[in-house]
């Protein structure tokens, strides 16, 4: 395949040579006549590890050309890959300016193409920027729309400077962000053949979980610091307590816990938080990321209290009130703090919990509802359809399939439902849903 690189950095560079070395003809574009130069004479523009020998091996290949031209590059090309820097300005923000000036530049060398091309954006955008920044610049500057006489798409990539090109050959997978086939059949061409799953999504998701990757990265090595921090405090040996929390892949190394949904509580994690970080503040250790999840937890109860608020409505339907599915188990329910908070502001509540049935509760639990939240426990419901039927507004906070078919029979047009839980039948409720958390 003809392909043209813009942006000859780290991700531009070793795409170039990998590509080129993989058979493909390459045309590499830069604004810096430099790096230009090194290329042609078969040196790196970048210190990468292999990066000497193998810029080497391709640049006597005569699979690779050079130049500043943009339109040039365009028309001796079928796909183009966009890898120019996106970094930040002064407040924080992404600074754009590389990649909207080269946006320009594509859209006219574009419209004088006579057959559609595909362009690659491999930078990182901020979500909407394809679509709401760069698909309006090239449309206009060429004449084409997207889909039609060109297309865009948007494939992040995983290239970790000093293990560039092993990351290039085995990547974690291949995402492509794409409206049409046709993009994506391409690049499949390019990179079927590499082994790893070959996913295909919308262009904002693709856009954004390079962002939430890149965060969870960070997230990780700040845990692992944190709590290297208060172990040294504390007499501990944190990389075998590191070592030991890595041992388990059913829940700390896993999908497990990853999927969107309402705050945490239950009687381990909002006690074990705090001990962590009093005792921390004790050994006089800061942990910030630590001390912060309580309160990022609390976001989303804020969050689903002004969501309900602000539907105008007062009869308040609560489907769950355990801290989660399955359970009981009424401790530190994030669902509990909704309801309080929610009868503190006058709502009129009904409660209906497939697993707290006040006739049912024993020992503790009973104890805790009696003594704790009498005022809560009067409003517990027996008749799931009745509760449903009698309400304005219902928040669904416990994933139950009993809950699901019931919604979908007994819910009518004009209620609304704060859909907690993700439900798998929104499209079968006749009730307005909207989401909280995804």
């Amino acid at each position: 395949m003809k392909i043209s690189i813009f942006g000859l950095g780290y991700v531009g560079a070793v795409s170039l040579a990998c590509l080129a070395r993989d058979g493909h003809h390459v045309v590499g574009v830069d604004i810096d006549a430099a790096k230009l130069d090194l290329i042609r004479a078969g040196t790196t523009p970048v210190v990468e590890e292999g990066m000497v020998d193998l810029m080497e091996k391709v640049a006597a290949s005569g699979r690779i050309t050079v130049t500043t031209d943009t339109r040039q590059a365009l028309r001796d090309s079928d796909l183009s890959l966009v890898c120019v820097g996106t970094p930040s300005a002064a407040n924080g923000s992404q600074d754009q300016g590389a990649v909207l000036r080269l946006a320009k530049d594509l859209g006219r060398a574009i419209g004088e193409k006579d057959v559609p091309h595909v362009v690659v954006f491999r930078s990182t955008l901020v979500p909407g920027t394809v679509e709401e920044t760069l698909r309006p610049i090239i449309e206009a500057e060429s004449g084409k729309r997207d889909g039609e006489g060109f297309h865009l798409c948007f494939q992040p990539e995983f290239l970790r400077e000093g293990s560039s090109i092993r990351d290039y050959d085995k990547p974690p997978f291949t995402v492509v962000g794409a409206n049409h086939a046709y993009p994506v059949e391409r690049l499949r061409e390019l990179f079927g053949h590499l082994p790893c799953k070959f996913l295909q999504t919308s262009v904002r998701a693709a856009e954004m979980m390079k962002y939430c990757c890149n965060n969870f990265h960070a997230l990780k090595i700040t845990f692992a610091n944190e709590t290297a921090r208060l172990c040294e405090a504390l007499g501990v040996d944190a990389f075998e307590v590191m070592n030991l929390v890595c041992q388990d892949t059913q829940l700390n190394l896993s999908p497990a816990y990853l999927k969107p949904g309402f705050a945490f509580g239950g009687s381990c994690l909002p006690k074990d938080l705090r001990a962590t970080t009093y005792f921390a503040k004790m050994h006089d250790v800061e942990v910030p990321m630590l001390s912060g999840i309580l309160q990022s937890n609390r976001q989303h109860i804020d969050r689903a209290i002004a969501k309900v608020l602000e539907s105008g409505h007062r009869k308040i339907g609560m489907l769950g009130l355990s801290f989660k599915t399955g359970t009981d188990d009424l401790r530190e329910s994030p669902l509990v703090v909704l309801a309080e908070q929610l009868i503190g502001k006058g709502m009129q509540l009904s409660i209906y919990d497939p697993d707290v049935q006040l006739s049912r509760l024993l020992g503790a639990n009973r104890r805790f509802i009696e003594t704790q939240l009498p005022h809560i426990g009067d409003l517990l419901k027996a008749d799931l359809a009745d509760v449903i039927a009698s309400v304005d507004v219902l928040v669904v906070g416990v994933s139950n399939p009993l809950i699901f078919d019931a919604l979908a029979t007994h819910s009518r047009p004009g209620q609304y439902v704060l859909d907690l839980v993700n439900l798998p039948n929104a499209e079968m409720i006749g009730a307005r849903v909207e989401g909280l958390c995804w």
